[in-house]
């Protein structure tokens, strides 16, 4: 791994807290990856966990809704997603399990490798539903305006999840947008976000759908056909024909 990522390779054993030469670590154990920050007062690690506690109690207490309904999953069976901007994954999980079929696409190998790991991971597990979704979603390394045309034939909605800095109380959040702003120049995301956006509204597909702080600017300048808002997000939908 440290070959295909061209980072170098510390000593087993090695602890983030007194690690002063890197600014994150990836830790290979038991079988698992994740990522942590180091430095004495460094959060936690970060992992792609698809059937830990958290995406299960999600599942269960309705908040998947707005997401649904911004992508219009109840328009159009078999919707056909194309997330460009995968991250952690877990918008693009959450759209499996709704019954999407979705393509993941995400840039930073880093993070491409701890999807890799997190999907395996949730397979091997043996659990019928997290066998079910998985199935329903493909992962695609790199630039999603890179994606080979044959790859993206169908897609129904493009979705973008920029992942800028939000204010919050949730320590989970802060310690993963930490970690993805030491992996990301902030500056250069903000205008990519953009050019992005204005990438996705050439497409041939129905809509556009960006989550985004409830109180951002719209990405580019872009004014939506509508928002789908929640206390802590909301979904610029951009419609540019019907589905189904």
């Amino acid at each position: 791994m440290a070959q295909r990522l061209d980072l170098p390779l510390l000593s087993t054993g090695s602890d983030p807290g007194v690690n002063e030469q890197v600014g994150a670590v990836l830790f290979v154990s038991g079988g698992s990856l994740f990522l942590q920050q180091t430095g004495r007062a460094a959060p936690g690690p970060v992992a792609v966990e698809f059937g830990s506690s958290a995406m299960r109690h999600r599942r269960r207490s309705g908040h998947n809704e707005l997401l649904g309904k911004a992508v219009g999953v109840a328009k159009k069976s078999q919707l056909r997603v194309l997330d460009a901007t995968a991250g952690l994954g877990r918008d693009s999980f959450i759209l499996a399990d709704l019954g999407c079929d979705v393509i993941l696409c995400e840039r930073d190998p880093v993070i491409v490798e701890l999807l890799c790991w997190g999907m395996n991971a949730a397979t091997a597990r043996g659990d019928q539903w997290l066998v079910d979704v998985l199935a329903r979603m493909r992962l695609h390394p790199g630039d999603a305006r890179q994606l080979a045309a044959d790859n993206r034939r169908g897609v129904d909605v493009i979705y973008l999840d920029p992942m800028f800095p939000q204010r919050t109380k949730s320590a989970a959040v802060k310690k993963e947008m930490a970690l993805f702003q030491l992996l990301l120049d902030s500056g250069a995301a903000r205008h990519d976000a953009d050019e992005l956006l204005l990438w996705a509204l050439q497409q041939d597909v129905a809509r556009v759908v960006v989550k985004r702080p409830p109180r951002a600017p719209n990405l580019a300048q872009q004014q939506p056909s509508h928002r789908i808002s929640g206390k802590a997000v909301r979904y610029d939908v951009y419609v540019r024909r019907k589905l189904g």
